[in-house]
């Protein structure tokens, strides 16, 4: 499946932003946004680009997208699956970003960024409710536990994350068991408990033309 692998500096520096997309460094004077806080590219600084709607819709869904680290065919087709089901769509699409197996890795602190958290489903170190999954998209259900693998449970990327992390606690829909490396799905996430600044509504209006 095709990955992001361009800087990912650059996509904070664009959204005008910080996407937290680097996990640690991002809280750091390393970070590029700190340093350049405006658009890249040549012109990035001088640049005055008047605002039109259709161009609002579009950074609102490039921002999402970004957080989630998903490319523009993954994105579509999840917004497809949220349009299908019964709901409001823009709640019922944060839902589904929120419930990938690498974003709920992420949310557990079990890694130090979405990007990472992707790299480490694909490799093979999670589980869900005792079997192994490697698919970053799965989408986990209420009473599911997702843990780390015997195999894996020694690895130092992990323990660094949860430790650099402690005291941050955890979205209400998520519990975690620092002590066994697994977490517990409680619930669906709320609109107030995912907390992305995303108005998803632009993103509805985008598609819907």
């Amino acid at each position: 499946m095709a990955v992001y692998h361009d800087a990912r500096c650059r996509l904070c520096r664009r959204e005008g932003m910080k996407l937290f997309l680097k996990g640690a460094r991002c809280l750091t004077d390393k970070c590029a946004f700190e340093r350049r806080g405006y658009a890249p590219g040549e012109h990035g600084k001088s640049r005055r680009v008047k605002e039109t709607n259709y161009g609002t819709q579009l950074r609102e869904k490039q921002k999402a997208r970004r957080i989630y680290g998903l490319l523009e065919r993954q994105f579509r087709h999840t917004f497809a699956k949220a349009s299908e089901a019964k709901g409001v769509t823009g709640e019922l699409l944060l839902q589904m970003l929120e419930r990938r197996l690498d974003n709920v890795v992420f949310r557990l602190g079990l890694a130090a960024s979405r990007s990472a958290a992707r790299q480490l489903v694909r490799h093979g170190h999670f589980a869900v409710n005792g079997r192994n999954v490697d698919i970053p998209s799965y989408q986990v259900r209420p009473g599911d536990e997702v843990q780390v693998r015997d195999k894996s449970r020694g690895m130092t990327v992990i323990k660094q994350s949860l430790e650099s992390r402690k005291g941050q606690g955890v979205p209400d829909w998520l519990e975690l068991h620092s002590e066994k490396l697994a977490g517990r799905v409680l619930h669906v996430p709320s609109r107030a408990s995912i907390g992305v600044p995303i108005n998803e509504q632009l993103i509805v209006e985008l598609y819907s033309k």
